[in-house]
C-alpha cells in the first residue's frame, strides 16, 4: 500500500494530466486528438535529437577529465569560464530540453554555477543557428542590437541568481 502512495505522489501530475485528457476525450474529442497528435510529434521529435545528445554526453565525459573542466570552468575560472559558457552554449545545437543533460554534467564536474547558468542561457538566446535565421530574417541591426543586450544580460541574470539562491541551495544542487 506504501509503495502505491509513493507512486502516486510522484507521478500526481501526470495521473492528473491523463484524468484532465480523458475529461477532454468525453467533452470535446477532437481537441483530445489534436492533444494527442502532438503530444506524439513532439515524443517522436525527443527521440531524433536525444541519442546524438547522450552520445556526445558520453565522449564529453569520458574525454574531459573533471581536473580540466574545473580548470576552466570552476570556481576560479574567472572571464575563461565565461566565455567557455557562452561559446558552448551558442555553438550548441538541438532544443533547449537536450541542454539539461549537458547541464548535468557541467556540475557533475564541477563547473561554477554561474557558468552553467550562462551555458543555458547562450543555448537559448545566443545560439548561432537562431542568430543566422534572424539576421536574414529580421535583420543585422536587430539581431546586433539584441546580441548586445543579451550578452551582458545573460552573464549579469547568472550572477544574480547566483547571488539569491545562496551557498547553500547551490551545495545541495552539487550533491544529489
Amino acid at each position: 500500500m506504501k509503495t502505491l502512495v509513493n507512486v502516486i505522489k510522484r507521478y500526481k501530475v501526470f495521473i492528473l494530466l491523463v484524468f484532465v485528457l480523458i475529461l477532454l476525450f468525453i467533452f470535446k474529442s477532437e481537441f483530445a486528438f489534436n492533444t494527442i497528435s502532438n503530444a506524439k510529434s513532439s515524443f517522436i521529435q525527443m527521440l531524433s535529437v536525444l541519442p546524438p545528445i547522450m552520445l556526445l554526453l558520453g565522449l564529453m565525459d569520458a574525454w574531459v577529465p573533471r581536473e580540466t573542466l574545473i580548470k576552466f570552468m570552476g570556481d576560479q575560472s574567472g572571464f575563461i569560464g565565461i566565455l567557455l559558457a557562452m561559446l558552448i552554449g551558442s555553438i550548441a545545437a538541438g532544443p533547449m530540453y537536450a541542454s539539461f543533460p549537458f547541464t548535468a554534467i557541467l556540475i557533475k564536474k564541477g563547473a561554477k554555477f554561474s557558468n552553467v547558468l550562462i551555458f543555458m542561457t547562450a543555448w537559448c538566446l545566443t545560439k548561432v543557428s537562431t542568430l543566422l535565421f534572424e539576421f536574414s530574417s529580421l535583420g543585422y541591426k536587430f539581431t546586433l542590437v539584441r546580441l548586445f543586450i543579451d550578452i551582458p544580460g545573460v552573464i549579469l541574470m547568472s550572477y544574480f541568481i547566483t547571488l539569491l539562491m545562496g551557498k547553500e541551495s547551490i551545495n545541495k544542487i552539487y550533491t544529489k
